[in-house]
């Protein structure tokens, strides 16, 4: 059971002393690498989240003469959704692979395997939701010898020396369970302050908690983030929530827990009506984490609570889910948070790494921190202070459609930027290449309740005469996983990718979807969960939406504007050939999937398909936007791109499921 709450920030004696270590030298307790000079020491690049790298071997006049230098294959493995990202180390590229997350790590140079190391079977791991989702390993030093850090989908970390994959001796401690290795190994679970099994973790009964991205090193700590069962699968009430945990980088031992969902006495305790913070959770922290070492603060973006779609078992705002959190590294007190969406119902999770960038904002020097989101939304703070750069308003949103629902009557909305995508959905915004293409689209919304953003699900048995509810932005529009943002620190223009979406979920009395599950979380039933999902697509084999489909938009951190956009790819087959369209002058609508994105001293380099499917690397000016050229990729890619120097010679490494693509000049 849940241990008292009072209890979880306790701060340990022997993980004192190890930071004490890293003071005195014996432990790094540097910044964990940039994306400059060709270093590449976490997956954004850097601990600021900008997937930058001041490198320019590779520019515009040579950019088309890039070659497929080496391919990794790790089809040996499961498959997987690609969205690891290496990182670069003393001529080695380290990353996860596979459902199990094995990490490896290869010759920087030619791609070939050098070492891996995988952690035995485990129920935890069997049961884990995000086991295909592992995006990489943090990197630390202790006493100047290179470590990389893994969190597993059965949620223990292993910290293994960067140069042979061996664990790290004398590092936290010993699991009992047969095959795993005698040292470099925490439990994470023994933190958290629920009875477990090692082997079986946390009974199904009070919740489970996994891992999707890598911790992040800040200073000598390490802070370790999480994830949980997608809510849009749960369907009872019960869950652990996605607490934060830090340690030792040089010891393993235990620093402290920053909760997530705020006991009797805790900040933002009120938020949380009807007693659900004694047993429900969720807001787990599944996207990277990024930190300002300098000022000794990470920030934690977090998803929403116990469940997706229906929340009316926890009336009120629900703090701390769906927001972004500044915590203290060495003590985990929060120095500030925002909330991004009160009582979050729309599986509007904080899908991105919080972006760091110093900006110059009438002309005031401001560190900066920048959260990109579903909602289409770039939220953008003083990273220091909390205070929002610009106004964020409080506006009337709609009214809940369901039963037992307890809505937020307002939501926060930036004055600026400007929104940089589809919010909301209306009838301008559907497709009008021909007047009978838009009535078509409208004839196909009319058993749909839509409008604004905010619009809320609905149920199945409802007495407007409705199929379900579309709302806009959904799970896939705006910015989610795929769309990874870049940022150039040197300009303070921050590169979003984005795009169209609507989610429509069928909610049905949770008995009904509880059924379906084969070994549900939680015991109490909620009264609604999805049964399954809705909604209009396409019309007459065409996108539901006006184009673009989907783009990257450059805007200036200094202001607030926009500067340009351009769609992500070309426009699709299914487009330029379709019948209704012939003769017509159609522009480039963009693809429909968001891009990965990597900015360098020259150029926005980004991942998309050209009409045909056929995947490419782009190459665009990264002040107007131009396109400069596009190299052909021999596999469909998908998160993220990285780049690195070796040898003298910068290579450019691009992730596509189960394989690693290394470009490099002839």
């Amino acid at each position: 059971m849940r241990r008292a709450r009072s209890e979880s920030r306790l701060v340990h004696l022997g993980a004192l002393l190890g930071l004490s270590a890293c003071l005195l030298g014996t432990a790094s307790c540097a910044p964990a690498g940039s994306g400059d000079g060709g270093v590449w020491r976490n997956i954004a690049g850097n601990d600021m989240g900008q997937r930058y790298a001041a490198l320019d071997q590779i520019n515009a006049a040579n950019f088309e003469d890039l070659e497929v230098a080496w391919v990794w294959d790790g089809s040996d493995l499961p498959s997987v959704n690609a969205r690891a990202t290496p990182i670069y180390i003393d001529g080695k590229l380290i990353s996860v692979a596979g459902e199990k997350r094995h990490v490896i790590a290869l010759d920087a140079a030619t791609g070939e395997s050098l070492w891996s190391f995988v952690e035995p079977e485990t129920f935890r791991w069997e049961y884990s939701m995000r086991k295909n989702h592992g995006k990489g390993v943090a990197y630390g030093e202790i006493e100047g010898r290179p470590v990389v850090y893994v969190v597993t989908p059965a949620f223990f970390m292993h910290a293994l020396w960067a140069d042979t994959g061996e664990p790290v001796a004398g590092w936290g401690g010993r699991v009992d369970i047969e095959g795993f290795p005698e040292t470099g190994t925490v439990d994470l679970l023994d933190d958290l302050g629920y009875d477990h099994d090692d082997y079986y973790g946390i009974p199904l009964e009070v919740g489970y908690i996994t891992s999707s991205s890598p911790p992040i090193v800040v200073n000598g700590v390490i802070i370790v983030g999480n994830s949980a069962e997608q809510g849009y699968n749960q369907s009872r009430a019960e869950n652990v929530p996605g607490d934060i945990l830090a340690y030792d980088a040089l010891t393993g031992a235990f620093l402290w827990k920053f909760d997530v969902l705020p006991a009797p006495g805790e900040f933002g305790h009120e938020t949380w009506e009807n007693d659900a913070w004694e047993w429900t959770g969720d807001i787990s922290s599944w996207a990277p984490l990024s930190a300002d070492a300098e000022r000794g603060l990470v920030y934690i973006p977090t998803n929403g609570a116990t469940a997706d779609f229906w929340g009316g078992f926890r009336p009120g705002d629900n703090l701390f889910s769906t927001s972004l959190i500044a915590l203290d590294v060495k003590t985990g007190e929060r120095v500030w948070h925002y909330q991004l969406v009160h009582h979050d119902i729309w599986n509007y999770d904080t899908p991105q790494i919080p972006v760091l960038m110093d900006v110059t904002v009438d002309g005031v020097d401001v560190p900066a921190v920048v959260q990109v989101t579903k909602q289409a939304f770039a939220y953008a703070f003083n990273r220091e202070t909390g205070e929002p750069i610009w106004p964020i308003e409080e506006k009337a949103v709609p009214a809940g459609l369901m039963p037992g629902e307890h809505l937020s009557p307002t939501q926060p909305f930036p004055t600026r930027p400007a929104p940089y995508d589809l919010q909301g959905l209306t009838n301008d915004d559907l497709l009008d290449f021909t007047p009978e293409l838009r009535q078509a689209a409208i004839d196909a919304l009319a058993d749909y309740v839509y409008g604004p953003l905010f619009t809320p699900p609905l149920h199945r048995d409802n007495n407007l005469g409705k199929t379900a509810s579309m709302w806009c932005p959904g799970d896939v529009g705006g910015t989610n996983i795929d769309g990874t943002p870049a940022a150039d620190p040197t300009t303070g223009i921050l590169y979003v990718t984005s795009q169209k979406g609507c989610s429509s979920r069928i909610m049905v009395p949770g008995i009904e979807r509880d059924a379906q599950e084969e070994r549900p979380t939680g015991t109490t039933i909620n009264d609604f969960a999805v049964g399954g999902t809705a909604g209009v697509r396409r019309v007459q084999g065409l996108p539901l939406f006006k184009p673009p489909y989907s783009k990257i938009t450059a805007i200036d951190m200094n202001t607030g504007e926009h500067l340009w956009w351009i769609p992500v790819g070309d426009t699709p087959e299914s487009v330029t050939n379709h019948d209704a369209l012939q003769g017509m002058d159609i522009p480039n609508t963009g693809t429909g999937r968001q891009a990965a994105q990597l900015v360098t001293s020259t150029l926005l380099m980004y991942t998309g398909e050209g009409s045909d499917g056929t995947s490419y690397l782009f190459a665009v000016d990264k002040a107007t936007g131009e396109q400069l050229g596009r190299v052909e990729l021999p596999a469909q890619p998908r998160y993220g791109v990285m780049t690195y120097m070796d040898q003298g010679k910068q290579t450019v490494v691009v992730q596509a499921p189960n394989t690693l693509i290394g470009l490099r000049l002839p």
